[in-house]
């Protein structure tokens, strides 16, 4: 708690941002000791502990966006409790003092002559390389996608331009089918999917509504958490509440003009269902990042091809790699990004000195499964998919103190901790809390 206070007397500092780039003729060339690829959790975070290590003049960060998101929180703004806006800060005020923010897209990664690419022709040269270029969602691989958003009753919680259109079904609800979907492929914070059921259901108790609807989850997976310990507790919850869940079920067609959802039966290829709905929440396909797939970096997927314990590439000894864009066999969260960049810069400082990487990441993961307006189960696992809980409680049960860190510490320490690289996770607490005992 003590670094809790600490962090919330840390507010983030704006920069005077160079366009050098954004003017800068085709044939520009430019050189640094530390690439950052990507302004997301994971670039900002490295870029903050680079700087550190570095110094800010030797750290550039390629990333067009203007804003930046904390994504997380789309959970509550789909369900009505956060607001869009509060999800948002400007990346210029995030990007650390003093560091080299390429507002451009990386278009090619060659690292074999240790270059970057960018989408204006700009060529940048580097020593050492960190790749944090996440996912992409692929809305238009599910047929009548994603011009499907244009009608009224769909929405999806996983883009800034959706989020709102699932709170806007939610609270249009009448009567009949809510239905909510996981694709079948890896995604990012893989409890979201199921966090928006369980809201719509609180939300419909609380308007009345309720006894009039069928909440149907339809998963591609064929277990409803991947981890047992809190599966067990979230079956309890889906029988106690009356909630369908339908396993092995793909999202593969969407007729929004009559609102038919049609899933293909995994277990039995070929075999459709369709589902009339009154309300859709759409997870989308989602993919690694085209720039790394098209480059020497990618494993056979696509993903970035790294060592999961150092973070380090497994071919390319100066690249590295953090978060959602990398093929680490844990989850894909904000919170596997904290542990691992923690890990990563350690990595790095070893390596800058000729020294072997000595500290492990394990895989660490966490995922907030947010059961209600006020109450959350935090599941917390490492590589095996065991639990690795920070409190010395079972945190498989719903609890109202858990949802208070989902909605209101986490944010704060995402601005002020993560993003400044003073938050490299829960680790060292979770020794304190255990008595040493983990």
């Amino acid at each position: 708690m003590a670094a809790l206070r600490h962090l919330k007397q840390c507010h983030p500092r704006g920069i005077a941002i160079s366009n050098f780039h954004t003017s800068s003729p085709a044939s520009a060339k430019q050189h640094y000791k530390m690439l950052v690829l990507g302004g997301g959790s994971g670039g900002i975070t490295m870029s903050s502990r680079m700087k550190r290590l570095v110094g800010a003049e030797n750290v550039a960060v390629v990333e067009p966006s203007e804003i930046h998101y904390y994504q997380p929180i789309w959970t509550l703004v789909g369900a009505g409790a956060k607001t869009v806006a509060s999800s948002g800060r400007p990346t210029a005020s995030l990007m650390p003092s003093g560091v080299k923010w390429v507002k451009s897209k990386v278009q090619e990664i060659n690292p074999e002559t240790n270059t970057v690419r960018t989408d204006d022709g700009t060529v940048i040269s580097y020593e050492y390389l960190i790749v944090a270029l996440g996912l992409e969602l692929h809305y238009e691989k599910i047929k009548g996608l994603p011009e499907g958003f244009g009608h009224p009753k769909i929405g999806s919680n996983y883009s800034v331009q959706t989020v709102e259109k699932t709170w806007k079904a939610l609270q249009d609800f009448k009567e009949g089918n809510a239905v909510f979907t996981f694709p079948n492929t890896p995604v990012k914070c893989a409890g979201a999917p199921q966090k928006i059921m369980y809201l719509s259901d609180a939300y419909l108790r609380k308007t009345g509504k309720r006894a009039k609807a069928n909440m149907i989850y339809n998963t591609s997976l064929p277990v409803l958490f991947g981890i047992k310990k809190y599966a067990d507790s979230l079956w309890e919850i889906v029988k106690k509440r009356d909630l369908q869940i339908n396993l092995r079920h793909n999202l593969i067609e969407v007729r929004a003009d009559k609102q038919e959802a049609v899933f293909e039966n995994l277990d039995k290829p070929g075999e459709t269902k369709v589902f009339e709905y009154e309300m859709l929440h759409v997870t989308p396909p989602m993919g690694p990042s085209s720039v790394i797939k098209g480059s020497p970096l990618a494993d056979e997927i696509g993903w970035l091809d790294l060592n999961k314990e150092t973070l380090q590439h497994t071919k390319y000894p100066n690249v590295f790699g953090i978060g959602d864009c990398t093929n680490l066999p844990t989850a894909k969260t904000g919170a596997a990004v904290a542990a691992q960049s923690a890990v990563l810069s350690r990595t790095i400082s070893k390596i800058l000195k000729k020294e072997k990487p000595d500290k492990k990441y394990d895989g660490y993961t966490s995922c907030p499964l947010v059961t209600s307006y006020n109450t959350v189960i935090l599941a917390e696992f490492d590589y095996n998919g065991q639990p690795l809980e920070t409190f010395p409680f079972n945190q498989a049960k719903e609890r109202r103190l858990m949802y208070h860190m989902k909605a209101d510490v986490m944010p704060h320490l995402y601005w002020h901790g993560l993003l400044r690289g003073l938050w490299g996770g829960p680790g060292p607490y979770r020794k304190i809390m255990h008595l040493g005992m983990k």
